[in-house]
This record gives C-alpha cells, sequence and structure tokens, in this order.
C-alpha cells in the first residue's frame, strides 16, 4: 500500500476511534484494495465506484471477491445506499475522472449523516505534473493539439512519464495516454473545486497535515526537521502552495447538522 492510501486509512482508523461502529465508504475504490484493508483492521467500511472502460478494476473486485459483497457498483450515478447512511466517505485520487462534480458531491452528500466527513485527495487543473501519465502539462493543452502530441511525445522519448511498457513505440505512446486523459479525466480548475464544495458543505484543507504525515512515514533526521518546520505559518505556507501545484488538494469536509 503507498503513502497516501495508507494516509486514508490511518485517517478511517482515527475517525473508527471517536466514532465506533459508523460505516465508512471509500468512493471510487477501484478493485476495493483499501476496503478489504479496512476490514481486516476491524473498520465498517465498504467502497463503491462506477468501473469505467478504462481499468480493469472490476474484473479485480470480482476475482477477489469482493463485488457485490464489500465493493457496489453505482449505476446511473446513483449509490446503492439509503439516505444518510456513512459517517465517513473518503476518496483518494477520484475527483479529476467525475464529469460532473455537482453532481457526485450532491450524492455524497445524500449518504453522508448529517455532520459526516468527506476527505478528498485530488488534483486540480492547476496542477503542473498530469500525475496519470507523468508528464507535465500535459492535461493543460487543447485536447485536438498538435502541439501538444509533440510535446509530449518528445518528453516521452527523453525517458519521462508512466507506464512505459504498453506501447510500441513512444509516439504510439503519446497518442495513447493522450486519449487516455482526454477519455476519463475531468480537471477542474481551484475555483471550480471550491465553489462546488462549498455548494454541499463546510471544507478546510489539509495538505499540511498530509504532508507531515509524508515525511514521517520514512526515518531521517532532514524529514523530521522538514516535519517541523512546518508548525511555521511563513513555511507552511510555502509548502502548501508547491504541494498543491505538484501534486493535489487534500480537502476535508463535513456535512452540516440538520
Amino acid at each position: 500500500m503507498d503513502v497516501t492510501n495508507r494516509y486514508v486509512l490511518d485517517f478511517c482508523k482515527s475517525f473508527a476511534r471517536d466514532y465506533p461502529g459508523s460505516p465508512i465508504l471509500d468512493f471510487g475504490c477501484g478493485a476495493g484494495d483499501l476496503a478489504a484493508a479496512g476490514l481486516a483492521a476491524d473498520l465498517p467500511m465498504s467502497g463503491a465506484d462506477v468501473y469505467y472502460g478504462g481499468s480493469r478494476s472490476r474484473d479485480e473486485a470480482e476475482a477477489h471477491g469482493l463485488l457485490g459483497v464489500v465493493v457496489y457498483e453505482i449505476r446511473e450515478g446513483r449509490l446503492p445506499f439509503p439516505d444518510a447512511h456513512f459517517g465517513l466517505i473518503v476518496n483518494n485520487q477520484v475527483m479529476e475522472h467525475v464529469d460532473d462534480l455537482d453532481r457526485v458531491l450532491a450524492e455524497l452528500h445524500r449518504v453522508l449523516q448529517p455532520g459526516g466527513l468527506l476527505l478528498s485527495l485530488f488534483p486540480s487543473r492547476d496542477v503542473f505534473r498530469e500525475g496519470h501519465i507523468g508528464i507535465p502539462f500535459a492535461h493543460r493543452f487543447r485536447k485536438d493539439s498538435r502541439a501538444r502530441l509533440y510535446y509530449t511525445w518528445t518528453l516521452r522519448s527523453l525517458g519521462l512519464g508512466t507506464w512505459k511498457e504498453q506501447a510500441p513505440s513512444t509516439r504510439q505512446w503519446a497518442v495513447d495516454k493522450l486519449h487516455w486523459i482526454d477519455t476519463y479525466s475531468r480537471y477542474s480548475t481551484r475555483a471550480e473545486i471550491f465553489a462546488a464544495y462549498g455548494r454541499y458543505f463546510r471544507n478546510e484543507t489539509r495538505e499540511i497535515e498530509y504532508i507531515r504525515y509524508r515525511l514521517l512515514d520514512r526515518p531521517g533526521l532532514a524529514r523530521r526537521w522538514a516535519a517541523s518546520s512546518l508548525r511555521l505559518r511563513p513555511a507552511a505556507a510555502v509548502a502548501r502552495a508547491i504541494f498543491r501545484k505538484l501534486a493535489f488538494f487534500v480537502i476535508l469536509s463535513r456535512k452540516e447538522p440538520r
């Protein structure tokens, strides 16, 4: 499990200590690994996903016996759960894939208990590096731009990019990966994100908490010193701004009690 999923899982464990028995949902759960890890830690956790065509996660969830038992398929945009069911909903690198952020947030609001929490980790359109293919600014170009193709092709030829084994040539890799982000990614700007979240929840950002967690996840004096420096307001402000441009937002939202 990578550090980001460990952070989310530890957040779920902390929530469960404060609210024992309150159901937890991993929204956009993929194959269900996080939900399964939560269950192994005795958390009342389940997952849900739409299972779009760019992933084999549904097959993996089914192969592991999770589909329909721990992990549930979202159909026509509606979660298969009653109103006000969950005390906590988490989503990790999900919201940059949804077609309609408002509609998704409205549905999460529906299934979240009054006073319940929503933890979201995802990049905005303002991020420098396109994290799915590993090419900086690839998501910033116009979709039909030939300049984007040549730019992505050139950087891949220079060794950048991820999932490098999945194409017979660097040019085909660029074509395939750009098609993937065009088909399955829907980046929103920072302003759009906070406007949408603000319509449904009371929100605060938690990037500094995440950065400290990541620094302290591995041993080292320099890491401990860097984590301690984030207690200083100027250092925290700089770290937050850089992190948002290089990685993602960490937003903790609360559904207002009735």
